[in-house]
Formats: structure tokens, C-alpha cells, sequence
């Protein structure tokens, strides 16, 4: 009788040395990484979106009238964007690039006016807490985060990748529906 744990399944050695599998592997964890880090982001702006408001409020660029809807309506995006990423969905990394790129022209504006402010990123943490300080390192955070982004663009483009696409999955029930 074999000895059960030392079976290993077809190509087991060839898939677990293989530098793809490092490479694909890097993919998905950086997927994953940006998608976990913008699912909190977002959900914990969600959780308090009046705090939140204030904080927009503080930087001088939304009118009044529009402080709640973009308080509730940016966080969404970010979550609806990660959701995507996580799940590798056509459109959610280009939703995060653009969303970071904004957050960083948001930043540097603050840091170039001298706004004594938090940046917000992660909700209504301490309103005062770091501040002026916090606002440089957030930007190198989203510079941080555009690289990561910057790598996935990279993977798709060298293997001629493409995500999933929704709208032939929606297509599709449209059409079970009309057949049925």
C-alpha cells in the first residue's frame, strides 16, 4: 500500500517552481492587497459618513450642497471599485487608478494651501490627530499604492491579459430570460 502524503497531483513540481507562478501569484496578492486596503478605506468612510463630510469640508472644494452625496458617494466608489479589483473585474483597476490619482491632487492641494487637516483616507480617525504631517505621508502612501497599480497595468499588458468583462454575463441572462 502507497503511503497516502507522498502523493502529489499531476505537474504539482512543475507549478510550484515555475517562475510564472511566482509572477501570477505576485498578481493576484497585489490584487488583493490594493483591493483589502481600499475595501477598508471606504467601508470605514462609509460607517460615519457625516465625520467624513467634515473632513471634505475642511479642504474648501466641495460646495455644501454636495458635501453629503460625495461623502457617501466616493467611499461607495471605492468600495464598489475594490470589490471589482478583488474579483478581477474589467474597469475596477482603472476606478482605483483614477480615485488615487484624485486623492493625491486632493493631498498635494492641501499640502500646497498649508491645510492644517487630516487626509481622510481612512475615515474619521482623529480629526487633528497628525494633521499638516499626515498629508505628506498619505501621498507617499498613494504613490505607493499607483506603483502596485502601476505593476498590475505591466502584467496585463505583458501577457495580453484582459479581466473579466460583466456585460456578456449580463447579456446572458437577458437572453435565458427572453428564451424562457
Amino acid at each position: 500500500m502507497k503511503n497516502q502524503s507522498n502523493i502529489k497531483p499531476k505537474g504539482y513540481q512543475r507549478f510550484t517552481k515555475s517562475p510564472a507562478f511566482l509572477v501570477n501569484g505576485t498578481y493576484t496578492w497585489v490584487r488583493w492587497i490594493l483591493g483589502v486596503i481600499f475595501l477598508y478605506a471606504g467601508g470605514s468612510k462609509l460607517v460615519d459618513p457625516r465625520s467624513f463630510a467634515v473632513l471634505i469640508d475642511a479642504y474648501g472644494l466641495v460646495p455644501p450642497p454636495l458635501l453629503m452625496p460625495v461623502a457617501v458617494g466616493l467611499p461607495a466608489l471605492e468600495v464598489i471599485a475594490a470589490a471589482g479589483l478583488m474579483a478581477d473585474v474589467r474597469g475596477s483597476l482603472a476606478a482605483m487608478a483614477g480615485l488615487t490619482l484624485l486623492f493625491v491632487v486632493i493631498l498635494g492641494y492641501g499640502v500646497h494651501m498649508g491645510l492644517d487637516v487630516d487626509c481622510g483616507c481612512f475615515g474619521p480617525e482623529e480629526i487633528e490627530a497628525e494633521a499638516f504631517h499626515g498629508l505628506k505621508t498619505a501621498i507617499y502612501r498613494d504613490l505607493a499604492m499607483l506603483a502596485g497599480m502601476g505593476y498590475l497595468y505591466w502584467w496585463r499588458f505583458s501577457r495580453a491579459y484582459s479581466p473579466v468583462r460583466l456585460r456578456p454575463l449580463f447579456k446572458r441572462k437577458s437572453m435565458d430570460k427572453e428564451r424562457s
